[in-house]
């Protein structure tokens, strides 16, 4: 399949750290030019990227416009951007509501300043997608973390509204929600979790990882960064034309819609 997107410009927030650096670098593979913007470049045990970084937050708007003031053209957005609460539920009222504000500026509020800023110039040029990064979270209503599960289904809502007002411009909008990713984010729920067991019911991470796996994913695997690279590429390339406004799961069918 010949994919046809080199040259093109894309975006990519969340760019230097798990599965969004995995969909820069995969991009960067296809010939495109590849931007970044994260609030870090990679840590010490990190290779450098092979493209370039704007260190900026997304809880910053001006940040992001002078971001999109720096380029000529940007045909791909994604939007990798992802933090929890650090206090998990069971039940929610263990969250302090003080806790959610955060979540949702970055997770939810983050996404729109973008799309505010760069969905009119797509729309503008009639042509041009936007990617977000979800989670099954936001589909099952997670206990794990409710402010988090809540801000994703956010998100998805308001890639939907997206699609819907830039359909008629030519730009596409989509989403790709994962399931279980080895990532800091997951790491830090076993961390909660252990710490509040007594000692000797205590598992190290892979052993309690790969129980997780088998109880919730009926292909009983983990999701792999590159397989969100793969199919951010494909809905960015023009065999997509005419999927807008979809959540994608990549969960190893752990959320099936009948």
């Amino acid at each position: 399949m010949k994919i046809d997107l080199a040259g093109q410009t894309v975006a990519v927030f969340g760019a230097t750290h798990g599965i969004g650096r995995a969909i820069a670098d995969g991009f960067h593979a296809e010939r495109c030019q590849v931007l970044g913007f994260d609030r870090t470049r990679c840590g010490p045990h990190e290779p450098e990227p092979s493209f370039p970084i704007y260190e900026g937050d997304v809880t910053d708007s001006q940040a992001i416009e002078k971001f999109a003031q720096s380029v000529v053209r940007i045909d791909h957005v994604i939007y990798c951007v992802g933090i929890g609460s650090g206090a998990f539920g069971f039940p929610f009222w263990n969250v302090d509501p003080s806790r959610w504000t955060k979540v949702l500026e970055v997770n939810l509020v983050g996404a729109a300043r973008v799309a505010q800023v760069l969905a009119p110039g797509m729309a503008a040029r009639g042509e041009g997608s936007l990617l977000f990064l979800t989670s099954v979270a936001g589909q099952i209503g997670s206990q794990t973390d409710p402010p988090y599960s809540a801000s994703k289904a956010g998100l998805i809502n308001f890639m939907q509204c997206l699609a819907k007002d830039l359909a008629p411009h030519g730009v596409r909008a989509n989403a790709i929600s994962p399931g279980m990713v080895k990532t800091d984010l997951n790491r830090s729920v076993w961390q909660w979790g252990q710490e509040r067991l007594p000692t000797e019911q205590r598992v190290d991470y892979e052993t309690w990882a790969d129980e997780k796996i088998r109880k919730l994913s009926p292909l009983g695997k983990w999701q792999e960064p590159a397989e969100f690279a793969s199919m951010a590429i494909y809905l960015a390339s023009p065999h997509a034309r005419n999927i807008t406004g979809q959540t994608i799961n990549i969960d190893g069918g752990w959320v099936m819609h009948s």
